[in-house]
């Protein structure tokens, strides 16, 4: 059975694109797979979250993860420090990752662009920690957005370059996957871009959001005036929030708008509205599971010993491994 690893970080509540990206991929997987699922709080630490901050946002996505549907019976639903073997190999393998390389990352150089004031070395190898978080369990299959299909590259060239420099074959290549034809990039509210936290509270919708705020967040989305002409192109804000529709909607649903907007004929009022209205029905039965697990701290912490068990198992036979192919042996 081949191993699946992925994570997200802790950076507050998930998101449809969270959804569509990750999750509902992770639910499929569970029953083919071995699978691993991870809160990448450690990838977090780079934007300086408090402590209150950062065990509140975990505490959130292992709840959501359940609600989405993971059962850690099947798979293993897991916080990354709670498994410091990952640190470990992250050490080992930044000795292996080069200035160059690690500064031409797009990912890299958006962040350097958007914050200039917080350049940190966990920014710069932020690849080499994704890297380590997928070879600790020798995962092949990695269910990634768009966006990261840079650093899983960059994850079979750490783990193909420490095998050459060790003369073994040790780490296997890992690609991405997903049970669509293509990696499903869900756009925000904002008008450009993929649905992010970054982009602030209006650019998305949560899991977790009532019915009465993803009404209002849709209708305020970024639009226009509408077109002009017959068939015209659909600018990037207008193209955003069909290919929201794409997501949620019916097919046919999204072909009368589409009709309508070549026809210089819609109304982006009953647009959003029906945009909105298929938004709350995608995402009743999980905002239902979240309110249920999150009264449950019992459960949720049985969760996550669990699954720091399952994990820390795995990952302490890679990093003996690790250790023995480096060289790293104790005299006592």
């Amino acid at each position: 059975m081949e191993t699946v690893v992925s994570g997200i970080r802790s950076t507050g509540k998930l998101h449809l694109g969270n959804y569509y990206g990750a999750l509902s991929n992770f639910v499929k997987m569970q029953n083919e797979y071995n699978c691993f699922f991870f809160i990448a709080d450690l990838h977090s630490l780079t934007t300086h979250p408090t402590p209150h901050g950062l065990q509140g946002t975990v505490r959130q996505v292992i709840v959501e993860y359940l609600a989405a549907g993971i059962d850690p019976e099947k798979s293993t639903i897991y916080v990354q420090s709670d498994v410091p073997e990952v640190a470990e190999l992250y050490l080992y393998m930044n000795m292996n990752a080069y200035l160059g390389e690690l500064e031409r990352a797009t990912a890299f150089k958006d962040k350097v662009r958007s914050n200039p004031d917080n350049v940190n070395a966990g920014l710069l190898t932020y690849p080499v920690l994704m890297a380590c978080d997928i070879l600790i369990h020798h995962g092949t299959k990695v269910p990634v957005g768009k966006d990261q299909e840079q650093h899983l590259e960059m994850t079979r060239t750490f783990g193909n370059r420490f095998n050459r420099l060790y003369d073994v074959d040790y780490f296997k290549e890992a690609f991405a996957f997903s049970y669509s034809d293509k990696l499903v990039k869900v756009p925000g509210l904002a008008g450009q871009g993929k649905m992010g936290k970054s982009n602030g509270e209006a650019d998305c919708i949560y899991l977790s959001d009532s019915e009465t705020v993803i009404r209002k967040k849709v209708m305020r989305a970024v639009s226009d005036s509408g077109p002009t002409e017959m068939n015209q192109p659909k600018p990037e804000a207008i193209q955003n929030l069909f290919d929201l529709m794409k997501v949620v909607s019916t097919a046919d649903t999204l072909q009368h708008f589409d009709e309508l907007y070549n026809k210089c004929e819609i109304r982006y009022g009953d647009f959003k509205k029906q945009l909105a209205e298929d938004m709350v029905l995608a995402t009743n039965d999980v905002r239902s599971r979240i309110e249920d697990i999150s009264n449950d701290d019992a459960y949720i912490a049985k969760v996550a010993k669990m699954g720091a068990e399952k994990a820390s198992e795995s990952a302490h036979k890679t990093l003996k491994e690790v250790r023995e192919i480096i060289g790293i042996k104790r005299f006592y």
